[in-house]
């Protein structure tokens, strides 16, 4: 689990191929790093499979290629990375699980005093997960969603979060990793679960299920 919040702008050092996965070398200075440990690297959970001079290498599935950006970066993109979180951290920004759900696209780029204004679309499947002042992680890093439309929302993205993140070389027409926020996933499963009851009363017992889901999960 982690908070959105990145802690280091790394480096995609390389990418070779490994059956119809691939294997990733990141070059960052964040150490000391363990074997097997979980690490968002733009906002994807992956395994520190082995520990390099320099950063570290994960294996990344043919799942994760084709549902995120991984496997089109090209070497030397900046990526943002974000260490699990620790009982007792602060959670400054939101739960977010690394399990990206699919991709978005950058459709408009303004500035806002020294912030930025970005647009995005998203595929409508992914729409409903999204409300305004809700939260969104888009590249592993949490940002609250200030506009949104049938197909796209807006964010703002602050001075600091462009020069210590990925975000900042995003242009209309760049793809992003996009995970939608734990709490509204589960609530439009809960939703779902109750509309295609066929009896109040198995509705009823849907909701109860649901709701003790929500509570072994901490946030109900």
């Amino acid at each position: 689990m982690f908070t959105g919040l990145v802690e280091e702008k790394a480096v995609l050092a390389a990418r070779r191929s490994k059956g119809p996965g691939a294997v990733l070398a990141v070059r960052t200075a964040m150490g000391p790093l363990v074997l097997g440990e979980s690490i968002a690297v733009e906002g994807v959970c992956l395994t520190v499979a082995r520990v390099t001079t320099d950063g570290f290498e994960a294996d990344v599935s043919s799942e994760t290629l084709e549902r995120t950006t991984l496997g089109e970066l090209v070497l030397g993109a900046p990526l943002n990375l974000e260490r699990s979180l620790a009982f007792g951290d602060r959670l400054g920004g939101h739960l977010v699980s690394g399990h990206v759900d699919g991709t978005c696209m950058v459709v408009a780029r303004v500035p806002v005093g020294d912030a930025i204004s970005m647009k995005f679309r998203i595929e409508g499947r992914l729409s409903r997960f999204v409300a305004e002042k809700g939260s969104v992680a888009i590249n592993g890093v949490s940002l609250t969603v200030n506009v949104v439309g049938p197909e796209t929302f807006e964010i703002a993205i602050i001075p600091h979060t462009r020069d210590v993140t990925s975000l900042g070389s995003l242009v209309p027409g760049s793809k992003a990793n996009f995970e939608v926020d734990l709490l509204a996933r589960y609530v439009a499963r809960l939703f779902d679960a109750r509309t295609t009851s066929s009896s109040p009363s198995e509705a009823s017992s849907n909701d109860a299920a649901w709701l003790e889901r929500l509570k072994l999960a901490g946030i109900a």
